[in-house]
């Protein structure tokens, strides 16, 4: 596997990061009150609506300068701040050590951009990773003073073990309950399938991202002769002859598998990206996932 003592991000980058803002399709209930406007009313000092009292509401919020002047209780509403929880969530199988960068350097830096962009908007962000060694997962961080806790975390996560896909998200969801977030980063290549893990994200109701790392020699070989291919998970192996007829049907297989990935994701309301480890990861960030309505 191809090593960097370079930092995930540059101080260039967090620049610019500094404007941006993690956005979610759908509201949920934060535990604590963050920076973030929610779309519900809530407890704030900003004044937000009005709407007519009914029975069982909260007498302190009554306008009684216009019961006065109107003679009916109209219950004044105040703009409700939040915070959102951002689960960034990692594959660090070992065919995830693959690629110049490796899928998992992209993989740790887009999630080193996106905690960075939750943290300085004072929302919670937790790190957890899916391979066969994956940890129980560390407590969730929140606020500025967390940036060295989130690199740290996201430095120490290697390639290790085999891709079980569907087990690790499973864990994932018994340990995380809450609402919120969930973005992905996976090559998806697991020889039991992706459809079990990602059913497990969408039983969760979280509003989910699925970015599909593949290294650039696994999306356009350039590979003649006799080779023999071996699995860098479970050591199987394959000796072939390339030929084009031969990578005519690994295009042609290759564009399938893609493309079930992106049905699956979009027949189910998941936001689905393909990646290369090639692909400029800030501009994978300022660029696709803010089209895709992940950051604003």
């Amino acid at each position: 596997m191809a090593t960097t003592n370079e930092p995930l991000l540059s101080p260039e980058f967090l620049a610019r990061l500094e404007r941006l803002e993690l956005v979610s399709r759908k509201i949920f209930r934060g535990r604590l009150k963050g920076e973030r406007r929610s779309p519900r009313k809530g407890q704030s000092v900003e004044f937000a609506d009005f709407r007519q009292y009914v029975a069982g509401d909260d007498l302190r919020f009554i306008d009684w300068n216009t019961y006065a002047r109107l003679d009916r209780l109209f219950l004044k509403l105040f703009m409700e701040e939040e915070d959102l929880h951002l689960y960034l969530l990692i594959d660090n199988s070992l065919s995830m050590g693959f690629g110049t960068p490796t899928k998992l350097e992209f993989a740790k830096r887009l999630a080193a951009s996106l905690g960075f962009v939750g943290l300085v908007r004072s929302d919670r962000v937790k790190i957890e990773t899916l391979g066969q060694g994956a940890r129980a997962g560390t407590a969730a961080l929140r606020g500025r003073r967390s940036l060295w806790r989130l690199f740290e975390q996201l430095e120490a996560i290697q390639p290790e073990g085999g891709t079980q896909l569907a087990q690790g998200v499973k864990n994932f969801c018994l340990r995380n309950s809450g609402k919120g977030i969930v973005v992905l980063v996976s090559d998806l290549l697991d020889k039991h399938g992706y459809e079990e893990a990602l059913r497990y994200l969408v039983a969760q109701r979280m509003d989910c991202y699925v970015i599909q790392v593949l290294a650039a020699e696994e999306l356009s070989p350039d590979i003649k002769g006799d080779l023999q291919l071996v699995d860098a998970e479970d050591g199987d192996h394959a000796d072939i002859t390339v030929s084009a007829p031969l990578m005519k049907r690994y295009q042609q297989t290759l564009d399938a598998f893609v493309g079930s990935v992106r049905d699956f994701c979009n027949r189910r309301g998941m936001v689905y990206l393909l990646a290369s480890n090639e692909t400029p990861f800030e501009q994978l960030v300022t660029g696709y996932l803010r089209q895709r309505g992940l950051v604003r």
